[in-house]
């Protein structure tokens, strides 16, 4: 079994997406940045033997999502849009790092850039916009003119 580089621990989050995608780890740079990283086994590659790119893709939303949530200190924010450019690939074995550069967080909407790394080369460029969850609207029985919406919460 490869080794997972020093500094990085098992994920703190999981949930079967996760567990099916990973096993993910954790680290942080100096000035406290989340690195999210993965060792590459056949069950991430494509039948070419590179890391399938819906795994870059995942890699890139969850370290987007996660950093912006921590900057902002928010939670469950929604991924908006994300847009992904395949610089490189990834082969079975390499050690696989995604961090993200905070843009903007802690309004309704975040921005953020990701740089996922093979090995220490860069292969990927994803920019993420997501949006902190709002209250959702309840609708209510309002007589003959149908249903009425409002911004509070049905308890």
């Amino acid at each position: 079994m490869a080794t997972i580089p020093d500094g990085f621990e098992p994920f703190a989050y999981s949930s079967a997406f996760l567990d099916a995608v990973g096993p993910l780890y954790q680290g942080a740079r100096p000035d406290g940045t989340l690195l999210l990283g993965l060792r590459i086994e056949e069950r991430h590659c494509n039948r070419r033997g590179f890391a399938h790119g819906g795994l870059l893709v995942a890699l890139a939303d969850l370290v987007l999502g996660y950093s912006l949530g921590s900057a902002g200190g928010q939670r469950g924010l929604l991924t908006v849009n994300l847009t992904t450019d395949f610089a490189g690939a990834a082969q079975l074995g390499q050690w696989v790092e995604a961090c993200a550069d905070v843009q903007k967080a802690g309004g309704s909407l975040a921005f953020a850039n990701c740089y996922i790394t093979a090995d220490g080369k860069r292969i990927v460029r994803a920019s993420g916009i997501f949006k902190a969850p709002g209250k959702a609207p309840v609708i209510s029985q309002s007589g003959a003119g149908g249903p009425a919406l409002s911004a509070g919460r049905a308890d």
